[in-house]
């Protein structure tokens, strides 16, 4: 109901009439109006100028016909006057000239009608100049014969009217057309800069602080436009300090300060939501690793090569897990590491273990020569049954194993425990399932914190196996790896679609994998098919992880403005464990943020994580972009979440994913 409301505000706001029309407007209807009634002044004096000339004209013809018969010509003789009228009538200036007796009746006379006229018969109604009738007595010696009744024909007096009316009309569309012209010439030049502040205002209203103007006008407008960069300027220093202020507080609550990498707390808490949480728990093996002789290394070299050796350390970290999808790492204690990767079976992390513990070993080696150092290692396999922390503890009872070894090694814990999918199984079974079929589309409600209605599914597919139906929390990962990814996405937006155009009144939302939006041609492919959906595309939110944003920023950036271009709402993904500076807001135009499961898992006791929430809410609404959570699965912490301020939560304590009909 809010977004139906605030659509109507927009449309009529793009329906109100613009400045510039409503002055052109209303100044050149003034400047018509003035012109209409200069035109019929002039035509009404002319008009009235043409009347007494009339009425002269027949007065001065009844007095020289009335002396003429007085005198000259015997009034009495009707033969006489009759002979003296047609020759003055004759002369086309008079309309009629009647000789009347004392009686009244016509002694002689001569009348015509108003023809051939060479005006419009509509303007000669229009005009209907009046006909005065001149009268003159007769008079012979003291005796009064009788009076003569001229009327002027108006016939020259109605053309010369017309040829008037046409010259001040044609003159008064010329000044009328040249003062139009030359008023929207000066209102398009004096409007330019508010048309530039009309836009700058727009590009606020989404929260981009980088237009300016930089048109001059008059002196009012000036201020304005400098009141409006002046505002632009403390709006995005604004942004600024709250994005560095975001960056802060996921620094102190989840990075260690020296190397960046998680904090304990911060990888225990995201290990504790991948091994146990039931909406994300997945196979997966857990490494940690120790520097051997740390110690001994800090007091030979000092605490400055010692903090050099952990950073060179946790950059290779960083690149070990940037290549193996949804894995992460964090420093533990001093000297200590772990690293974890979900889907991973044990014997594909030993080997990975293994190639690791020797490439570390050759950092180490390298930085203490002459120094007899060597870098340990403890695998443990994560299980349903297993928790966090005895998933730690059996990983640091094999880590205290491969430390009775007298060079680097990397011991496996748990060698009885079934194994799990190899890497190459793996690698089979997800493309046997894209290749045969084997895949179904689940959805997933987020519901509105405020009134707890659905206002999306989240959709992801599922895969079949003999074994069952496996999470895509289980299998993406690995397809992340093998780069099977994108064949996956086409699949789920292809059977989204078709669920939107068979459910009008369902909106869904579609999450990238990092392949996909770093692949060129999976952009165009998915584009294209996006294009082509028409109406119901409208319906769909696409989402894009940080870690994605954080790899591939400039493919993203060209996705996120194409998705823009098409009107598709996107969101990001998992974000706070990206690792990205939040100032990327301001670059690329998101709709929304989805928080990762990690930061929600036990917020209601957890409160360095509720606190970097609400500051995380509110700078996200000052931008005006919603803030979503993900993985709720308790009453207490959907209620802590309410707290914070968010707009839509999803979990299995508000709605269970079900499987679709398409």
């Amino acid at each position: 109901m809010a977004r139906t409301q605030n659509d109507r505000h927009v449309s009529r706001q793009r329906g109100v009439i613009t400045l510039r029309s409503l002055l052109l407007l209303f100044t050149g209807g003034m400047l018509l109006l003035v012109l209409v009634a200069a035109a019929s002044v002039s035509f009404d004096r002319f008009r009235g100028y043409l009347s007494g000339q009339l009425q002269g004209h027949a007065r001065d013809g009844a007095t020289a016909i009335g002396l003429s018969l007085s005198g000259a010509i015997d009034g009495r003789d009707p033969v006489a006057s009759s002979s003296l009228i047609d020759a003055v009538f004759d002369s086309g200036r008079y309309l009629s000239v009647v000789y009347v007796n004392n009686q009244g009746e016509e002694v002689v006379g001569r009348e015509t009608s108003l023809r051939e006229v060479d005006v419009p018969d509509w303007f000669v109604a229009l005009a209907d100049l009046p006909l005065p009738a001149g009268e003159a007595e007769v008079v012979r010696g003291w005796s009064r014969l009788g009076k003569v009744r001229v009327v002027s024909h108006p016939g020259r007096a109605y053309e010369d009217l017309w040829v008037v009316t046409v010259r001040i009309v044609a003159g008064s569309a010329l000044i009328g057309g040249l003062g139009l012209i030359g008023l929207f010439w000066m209102m398009t030049r004096l409007m330019r800069p508010l048309r530039a502040v009309e836009k700058q205002a727009k590009a606020l209203g989404k929260r981009d602080f980088r237009r300016r103007v930089d048109i001059t006008s008059t002196r009012e407008l000036n201020q304005v436009t400098h009141a409006m960069n002046q505002m632009a300027d403390d709006l995005g220093r604004l942004f600024e300090g709250q994005a560095k202020l975001i960056q802060h507080l996921r620094k102190v609550n989840n990075e260690d300060s020296l190397t960046g990498l998680a904090s304990r707390g911060a990888f225990e808490q995201r290990l504790k939501v991948e091994v146990e949480s039931e909406e994300r728990s997945a196979p997966g093996v857990l490494f940690l690793i120790q520097l051997g002789a740390f110690a001994q290394y800090n007091q030979s070299y000092g605490r400055d090569e010692a903090d050099r050796l952990l950073i060179r350390i946790a950059g290779a970290l960083n690149a070990f897990v940037n290549a193996h999808s949804d894995s992460f790492a964090g420093r533990v204690t001093g000297a200590g590491f772990a690293v974890f990767l979900p889907g991973v079976s044990r014997a594909d992390g030993v080997i990975w273990c293994r190639q690791l513990v020797e490439e570390l070993d050759g950092i180490y080696s390298d930085l203490s020569a002459p120094m007899d150092v060597a870098v340990h290692a403890g695998i443990a396999q994560a299980a349903e049954t297993r928790k966090a922390g005895e998933l730690m503890s059996a990983a640091d009872e094999a880590l205290r194993q491969a430390q009775m070894e007298e060079g680097s090694a990397c011991h496996a814990a748990d060698r009885d425990r079934p194994e799990h999918h190899d890497s190459e199984k793996w690698r089979v079974m997800i493309g046997e399932a894209i290749a045969q079929g084997q895949m179904s589309l689940w959805m997933q409600p987020m519901i509105s914190s405020g009134d707890d209605e659905v206002l999306f599914h989240q959709v992801f597919s599922r895969m079949k196996t003999v074994d069952g139906w496996i999470k895509a929390g289980i299998f993406v990962p690995m397809a992340e790896r093998f780069g099977m990814i994108p064949d996956i996405d086409r699949w789920v937006l292809e059977r989204s679609l078709v669920l939107l155009r068979q459910e009008p009144d369902t909106r869904l939302a579609l999450s990238l994998g990092m392949v996909s939006v770093a692949s060129e041609a999976f952009r165009k492919d998915f584009l294209e098919q996006l294009s082509a959906a028409g109406s119901e595309r409208r319906r769909m939110q696409i989402g894009i992880s940080e870690q994605a944003i954080h790899h591939h920023r400039a493919a993203v950036g060209l996705l996120v403005r194409e998705l823009n271009r098409l009107k598709l709402p996107v969101i990001v993904d998992r974000f706070g464990v990206g690792g990205v500076p939040f100032s990327y807001l301001k670059d690329l135009r998101f709709q929304a943020l989805r928080i990762d499961n990690s930061f929600v898992h036990d917020i209601d006791s957890h409160d360095d994580n509720r606190f970097y929430l609400e500051s995380v809410t509110t700078i996200a609404h000052s931008r005006g972009v919603r803030v979503y959570v993900a993985g709720v699965e308790t009453a207490r912490e959907y209620a802590a979440l309410q707290g914070v301020g968010i707009d839509g939560a999803m979990g299995y304590h508000l709605g269970r994913p079900f499987e679709t009909e398409y």
